[in-house]
């Protein structure tokens, strides 16, 4: 039997990690066992229908390295992929009319007002909660056709058995039961004629010969209206397979004070999707071993359902800018320059770091004077990143590090200043070094670059190299720390290093 999976995403809201995840799971699933992956959209709830969101479900998944073989975009034998299309085709109409005849489902009209009266009793005497029949359960056919042809608005729902055990086969959690007298009746179409999530997608995964249906845990209490779904229809069920909620570091549910938000804003706030796809593969999965850093291909290989946990995952933050960072640093200086050239000069992206949140930050305004640079000496911004990546973990980084390197004059730390570029030898230290690197070639290499410190400091009896080190990298940066010394004085060049000095001797007392 080939493995047939689906994500099936709701427009009604941007997608965030939670549907992230699931389709990432799907679609390592589908390709480990060289299946196929399904993109449908649930979209039969009007109401909070969201335009442009489905776009927006496709452009993250896609961003994120997950394709399909089938879906609303590129078609596929089972289509339509939107649901409000199948409603309209009529294919629901034909299977919940099947349960109407067979006694499985029936018409119900109860009034919003008799549906909380009900709540309310139910709640006083503590029984549990939801719809057991009431009226309409075991009515007449007279009584129903009396109840439409009045033109009472009425749906449809589910007769759930009484008396009996229904079980979920859950690859995760194995046997789960269920006692049907504590399952209500659910809805499966509802007043305005569009099929509930409970019918559509049962229905849907039926149609499409879904093998694996993968969900979070909180829908394993719908499961037992799903089997037993399946059983009216005298169906075989796919395999389902419930994965763990996702908590934050503090053990509570993720939540945005986590890290949870949208899938966007992860690409918006400099993450790399080969970095949050491998990381978020490995909240509630393991691949065996101690295997962290993975590629897509590699979790491909690796992904097993029998890996997935059944403990909540952690969603870390400070994990995925670790992993981001160890990306970044794969990356070739061209690579980089292409990256981070499109990153600062996207509109989203500024628009990301001008919320109000984020106003105050100083990236923003360091990203757009990076992508003016950029344009102005490409050949020198590819030499600044492969200088600072080691101190960055997103593409947002590269705007505040590199910032020393495209300016005239660096802007000066008060306190560095005031520690380093008072020690008694720094008036000398600078003209000598402005004096030493006048030449017609302004490039000098990072062996260059030493000796002329290091002369320095023998020179002047000078026996350990911090205060030559420090001053001069307060003088060329404005700042106490930063990427090897003589590396960024290689990178800056002859010219630059001059006018820094001679900046800096204008601020010696």
């Amino acid at each position: 039997m080939s493995v047939r999976v689906r994500v099936a995403p709701s427009p009604t809201g941007a997608p965030h990690l939670g549907i992230l995840r699931t389709a990432l799971f799907d679609f390592l699933c589908a390709r480990h066992h060289r299946g196929t992956m399904i993109l449908r959209i649930e979209d039969t709830d009007r109401n909070r229908f969201v335009p442009g969101c489905e776009e927006e479900i496709m452009a993250s998944l896609r961003w994120l390295g997950i394709d399909w073989d089938e879906g609303p975009d590129v078609g596929g034998p089972f289509g339509p992929y939107r649901q409000s299309e199948r409603k309209e085709a009529g294919i629901y109409a034909i299977w919940v009319q099947k349960l109407l005849d067979e006694g499985y489902a029936y018409w119900a009209f109860d009034t919003p007002e008799e549906l909380e009266e009900m709540r309310e009793y139910q709640q006083v005497n503590r029984q549990p909660v939801g719809y057991f029949g009431g009226t309409w359960r075991d009515a007449s056919g007279a009584q129903v056709e009396a109840a439409r042809a009045s033109g009472k608005p009425g749906v449809i729902r589910l007769k759930m058995p009484r008396g009996r055990l229904l079980v979920c086969d859950d690859l995760v959690r194995g046997r789960v039961e269920f006692d049907s007298d504590t399952v209500d009746d659910p809805v499966l179409i509802k007043a305005d004629g569009m099929p509930t999530y409970h019918f559509a997608a049962m229905v849907d995964d039926h149609l499409m010969e879904i093998t694996h249906i993968i969900r979070g845990v909180e829908w394993i209490s719908s499961a037992p209206k799903h089997v037993w779904l399946f059983e009216a229809f005298g169906w075989t069920p796919p395999q389902f397979v419930h994965v763990q909620v996702i908590n934050g570091p503090d053990g509570k549910k993720l939540s945005k004070r986590h890290g949870d938000t949208r899938v966007f804003d992860f690409k918006y706030a400099g993450f790399l999707p080969e970095a949050l796809a491998n990381f978020v593969a490995l909240i509630g999965w393991a691949p065996g071993g101690d295997r962290e850093i993975m590629s897509m291909d590699e979790l491909v290989e690796a992904f097993e359902l029998d890996g997935l946990q059944p403990s909540p995952g952690v969603f870390d933050i400070e994990k995925l800018r670790w992993m981001n960072g160890h990306y970044l640093r794969g990356l070739s200086g061209e690579s980089l320059l292409e990256k981070v050239g499109a990153y600062s000069g996207d509109p989203d992206v500024r628009a990301f770091w001008a919320r109000d949140e984020h106003a105050a930050l100083p990236t923003g305004p360091a990203l757009a004077d990076l992508s003016r640079a950029l344009t102005l000496d490409p050949a020198l911004a590819e030499e600044a990143f492969v200088l600072v990546r080691e101190r960055v973990v997103t593409l947002a980084d590269f705007g505040e590090a590199c910032d020393f390197v495209f300016v005239d004059r660096p802007v000066m730390d008060p306190a560095a200043v005031g520690k380093w570029l008072t020690v008694p030898h720094a008036r000398r230290l600078f003209e000598c070094l402005a004096a030493d690197l006048v030449s017609p070639e302004d490039a000098i290499s990072v062996e260059a670059c030493e000796r002329l410190v290091r002369s320095f400091a023998e020179g002047h009896g000078i026996d350990k190299l911090g205060p030559v080190v420090h001053p001069v990298r307060v003088a060329l940066t404005g700042r106490t720390v930063g990427p090897g010394l003589f590396e960024l004085m290689s990178v800056l060049g002859r010219r630059r290093m001059i006018e820094r000095f001679e900046n800096a001797l204008r601020l010696l007392p």
